[in-house]
């Protein structure tokens, strides 16, 4: 999902001043406005309390109704931390361990050769070190709206090529965490949505969470994802709901993941006097252990000496302090929630605006850690916001090339019969290349969004304009050709260069099927 975990580097010395209730409010309210973000929320926690808990901006722009602490946003990739927690309580309960064969619970599964389909355990499934390339198999839900199931799921992945070695290299999945919730409902009897509801938000008193979009009765205070485009922001549909929302199905609100975050820093306990536990020290420390490690931030400023990924949460140090964190990306929903559990302290962000809420929660965040960690001020805010401004101005920049050699090209005769057909991919099943209205068309069977006109681009390519907008998703189709000129096979890849990962179209290969 998109921007799924950007981990933070941050330096410790001696505290000033900590940010003020005051200061957040200016804060926020800056940073809606330099990225162009619809609304957000922010909660603070510090040493035990609920420090500020504030909603910022609109819920919709179209009904222009106020955020609060208590409005739900998707929270994307930052389900799996629950996900993980989920596991662990299974795991405490003698229901399984973490280093049970996934093929033991699941018989089904199925990787991409023998060892790893007999060697892959629980832990693989949330460690991102399968072997597989980033976001492999993600177009199954990628645009919303497939027919995909689990049983297509547990198989999908003997079709990939690994990309590197297993256990060695990371690279980031959201169907493995499928597949961990799959685990979930077959242990203990329930669906992965009820064991979260009541197994972790009715004990933490998160009362106005929800495991899934289709869970939540009332929407009168349900953020909407927005998206801008040419400067302007448009509202969109809330994405729906996946087989199951192992990867990153819950929709929360600042206020209940306060509790969240105070039951992790009170090493899994909660309650009024802390004698109950969600899980035990224990498990949280095999959460927060590095599972997976990952490259470190040169940056002399944070002066980082590990990273890596733990068992849904980003972990780091801060010159010797430990960092865990997590972000969470759906269309029109980015969110980053952060703890430094030696400071007591956690701070989490929930935005409905793509792209312009990772900047927000990236530049808000890194400044009220700034402040407790006692670093010197920075704008983080001009900071991302230039970052920001120029990475889109480079995607641009390679996308409109492309529609200026397709405009080009238009005059150019093709002979589009060579092309129309069905092919199909071995996991994604069947596509039509079609006529419609004089132009060149293409239409996925399983997945319904992804359709739209197809443009000559150059040699055997055209370029495809999705009807389905609510993410930059434009992609290269790529044909192989017999002696005579027929099509025989189609490759694909993204146009732009800032394409979320998980359209993951470089996966696919399609072979003709027509006769």
């Amino acid at each position: 999902m998109k921007i799924r975990f950007l981990f933070l580097f941050i330096i410790c010395q001696s505290a000033f001043a900590q940010i003020t209730p005051t200061e957040v409010d200016n804060l926020m309210e800056d940073a809606i406005s330099k990225f162009h973000v619809a609304g957000a929320a922010i909660a603070i926690v510090k040493d035990g309390k609920i420090v500020h808990s504030k909603g910022y901006g609109v819920k919709s722009i179209n009904t222009g109704e106020k955020v609060n602490e208590h409005t739900q946003f998707a929270i994307a990739s930052n389900s799996k931390a629950f996900t993980a927690a989920a596991l662990a309580i299974l795991v405490e309960e003698g229901k399984l361990s973490w280093n049970d064969k996934v093929i033991d619970h699941v018989p089904e599964f199925k990787m991409y050769n023998d060892y790893v389909t007999q060697n892959f355990n629980i832990q693989d499934l949330l460690t991102h070190r399968s072997g597989l390339g980033l976001g492999a198999g993600d177009l199954m839900f990628f645009p919303d709206g497939s027919d995909f199931k689990m049983k297509d799921i547990l198989t999908v992945f003997q079709y990939f090529e690994p990309q590197s070695a297993f256990r060695t290299k990371f690279d980031y999945d959201n169907i493995l965490y499928v597949i961990a919730g799959e685990i979930i409902a077959r242990t203990s009897g329930m669906t992965w949505e009820q064991f979260i509801q009541q197994r972790i938000f009715v004990p933490l008193e998160m009362d106005n969470s929800y495991a899934s979009l289709g869970m939540i009765k009332n929407t009168a205070n349900l953020a909407l994802p927005h998206d801008e485009a040419k400067g302007k922001l448009k509202q969109l549909n809330s994405f729906n709901d996946m087989v199951n929302g192992a990867a990153g199905g819950i929709y929360s609100n600042v206020d209940d993941i306060s509790q969240w975050m105070l039951m992790h820093l009170n090493k899994g306990k909660y309650g009024s006097d802390l004698k109950k536990h969600l899980f035990t020290e224990e498990s949280q420390r095999e959460m927060w252990r590095i599972h997976t490690v990952l490259e470190v931030s040169p940056s002399p400023r944070y002066n980082s000496h590990f990273a890596g990924y733990g068992l849904g949460w980003g972990v780091e140090d801060i010159k010797g302090t430990l960092c865990v964190s997590h972000t969470g990306g759906l269309p029109g929903m980015l969110s980053k929630t952060t703890m430094i559990p030696d400071l007591n302290l956690g701070v989490v962000i929930l935005t409905n605006t793509a792209e312009g809420g990772a900047g927000l929660f990236e530049a808000v965040t890194q400044t009220v850690l700034d402040s407790y960690l006692g670093l010197d001020k920075l704008n983080w805010v001009e900071r991302y916001s230039t970052m920001l401004q120029g990475m889109q101005n480079q995607s641009d920049d390679v996308t409109n090339k492309v529609w200026e050699t397709v405009k080009k090209s238009s005059k150019q005769k093709v002979s589009t019969q060579d092309y129309v057909g069905v092919y199909e991919d071995r996991w994604f099943g069947k596509v039509e290349i079609f006529m419609k209205d004089k132009q060149l068309w293409f239409k996925s069977y399983r997945s319904p969004k992804l359709n739209g006109p197809m443009y000559f681009y150059k040699a055997n390519s055209f370029a495809i304009k999705w009807e389905y907008q609510n993410m930059n998703a434009d992609a290269f189709a790529l044909f192989t050709l017999d002696e005579e000129g027929k099509a025989q096979g189609i490759k694909m890849k993204g146009i732009s260069p800032g394409i979320d990962f998980s359209f993951d179209f470089q996966d696919l290969n399609f072979k003709r099927i027509d006769k």
